[in-house]
């Protein structure tokens, strides 16, 4: 028995060795013994295909069997076939064999967004029973993403009033995008009637394919309510749908002013409400007033004070004000006016007069005050100036010039010739805010994405549908540009002339126009010039051939 005991004892011994032994070997293998790592650029734009290196080593002595590499792309990667990850089955890696595989892909994301790709490679040591694995990251941030998105909007507005605003996108991507849409956040306050393109939920605008150097425009038009708050924040998204995700590519945000007036003040002169005088002329002042608060207004008492070297006050008419030459003013008094005694809800008034610009008016210089001609009207303690240039102001000039690669000066029927058309700005009168330039391109005419300097290609934008180039070209100071160094814009174009065309110049941009809110006076200031077409300004004769 006690044998029969001990033999018993030892082979349970010997047993519970052997599996210690093998547990421990087992155990003991290092996942050290295989290097693997990935290489590729720190940083890259959206949509440029980049390239990783997964490299992988065995510095141990046993031969790794059945390898099997995992790589998974960075989230929400564009790929050819639209996976998120690569398998691969290697041949047994023998100690001291080192290889490596490349593997090529598109990020996609906002600027900033850090992408991580990983790798996984499984392995079985030769004469072992476990399977191990060993894993890398490596980590690529989104440098930039080269598609525009900015609102066209005024930085202020009156609350209970229409407004309408434009949404602008534009893409300078090496690649078609698909899938896209733009998403506009509700603005607290602000209640969207109608858009174009139209959307089902005045949120989301599907978007068609956007290839390089293509863009195009959402317009809103809305409402602003009567008790929006005083600062309303409008915000869009531009992503993309992978997955039924959607992937913010690029954002964009405005932040307007709105004002309460009871007394809504406007004002017609010659007939428009933007009006740009010249000299030797008459403006005939039709002042309009109405009623948006919600009880009458009783007995009003109407002032308007003319200002500005260029007026000949000694030319103020009006049938139904008093007229006070020396104080430059017109007066009109609701006890010899009806439309002043009592004015109701919504209800809408207006008084007329007229005034001479000197025949022989020259402003003295640059400054405002010598460029410009103002009104201020006085209503119920309500007040409201208006002012309006006299030929002068924010100017925009547009050239071009021949590349100097292209072989012949003049163009040729159906092949393709480069141009760089120019934009510079010179501000005569006032800092102008939200300053931008308009151009329409003929059809076969198309941008090639050269944007000097390059830091305004985030202000660059095109519709595709219209053909309209915008220019945003920001806050302009007073006097820029007036004894040199205007602010400008370059961008190429190519030019594809018809058949049509030959024997005849070709037309490579529309007339510019500038635009932008005058802060000194409260209203838009605009101008335009004519268009350009291959004579370069008579440079060159021009003639397609």
């Amino acid at each position: 028995m006690t044998k029969k005991f001990l033999f018993f004892t030892s082979f349970i011994v010997i047993v519970l060795f052997f599996i210690v032994f093998i547990i421990y070997r087992e155990g003991s293998f290092s996942k050290q013994v295989l290097r693997l790592e990935i290489l590729g650029p720190d940083s890259a734009n959206i949509g440029e295909e980049i390239e990783y290196t997964v490299k992988y080593k065995n510095n141990g002595k046993f031969v790794l069997e059945k390898p099997k590499l995992t790589f998974d792309f960075p989230e929400n990667s564009i790929t050819d076939d639209k996976k998120n990850k690569i398998v691969k089955d290697f041949d047994d890696i023998y100690p001291g064999e080192e290889n490596f595989i490349k593997i090529k892909v598109r990020l996609n994301g906002k600027e900033g967004d850090l992408k991580s790709a990983r790798a996984y490679l499984s392995y079985t040591p030769k004469n072992l029973s476990a399977r191990l694995e060993s894993d890398t990251t490596f980590i690529t941030k989104i440098k930039e993403v080269p598609i525009t998105l900015n609102f066209d909007i005024s930085t202020k507005a009156e609350k209970g009033k229409d407004f309408e605003y434009s949404l602008n996108y534009f893409s300078n991507v090496d690649l078609s995008l698909e899938n896209l849409s733009i998403k506009i956040i509700p603005a607290n306050g602000f209640q969207i009637q109608d858009s174009s393109p139209h959307s089902l939920d005045n949120i989301e605008w599907k978007l068609k394919t956007l290839n390089k150097s293509e863009g195009g425009r959402i317009i809103i038009n809305g409402k602003i309510n009567s008790d929006a708050p005083d600062k309303m924040n409008f915000f869009a998204q531009l992503g993309m749908w992978q997955d039924s995700n959607f992937i913010v590519i690029k954002e964009a945000s405005v932040e307007i002013e709105t004002t309460q007036s009871m007394l809504f003040i406007s004002q017609q002169i010659n007939g428009s409400s933007s009006y740009v005088a010249s000299p030797g002329e008459t403006l005939n002042y039709k002042i309009f007033f109405r009623n948006i608060g919600s009880s009458a207004f009783e007995n009003l008492f109407m002032i308007v004070n003319l200002s500005g070297d260029a007026f000949d006050m000694s030319t103020i008419r009006s049938n139904s004000g008093q007229v006070q030459q020396s104080g430059n003013m017109i007066v009109w008094d609701s006890k010899e006016i009806d439309q002043l005694k009592k004015l109701n809800v919504q209800q809408e008034a207006s008084v007329e007069f007229s005034v001479k610009i000197k025949n022989d008016w020259m402003p003295v210089n640059s400054n405002l005050e010598d460029m410009t001609i103002s009104n201020q009207v006085n209503i119920s303690q309500i007040t409201k100036k208006f002012t309006i240039k006299v030929n002068s102001g924010l100017v925009v000039s547009q050239t071009a010039t021949l590349n100097s690669d292209n072989k012949y000066l003049n163009p040729t029927a159906n092949k393709e010739t480069f141009y760089m058309i120019s934009w510079n700005i010179i501000n005569y009168s006032g800092d102008v805010k939200n300053v931008k330039i308009r151009a329409v391109l003929p059809e076969n005419v198309k941008l090639t994405g050269k944007i000097f300097p390059t830091t305004e290609f985030s202000n660059f934008s095109f519709d595709s549908n219209s053909r309209e180039v915008v220019w945003s070209a920001g806050n302009i100071l007073s006097n820029t540009g007036v004894n040199g160094d205007p602010i400008g814009i370059s961008f190429e174009i190519s030019l594809t002339p018809l058949s049509s065309q030959v024997g005849s110049v070709a037309l490579l941009a529309g007339q510019a126009i500038i635009e932008g809110e005058n802060q000194f006076t409260g209203t838009n200031s605009t101008s335009k010039t004519s268009g350009i077409d291959t004579t370069l300004n008579g440079a060159v004769s021009g003639i397609v051939q």
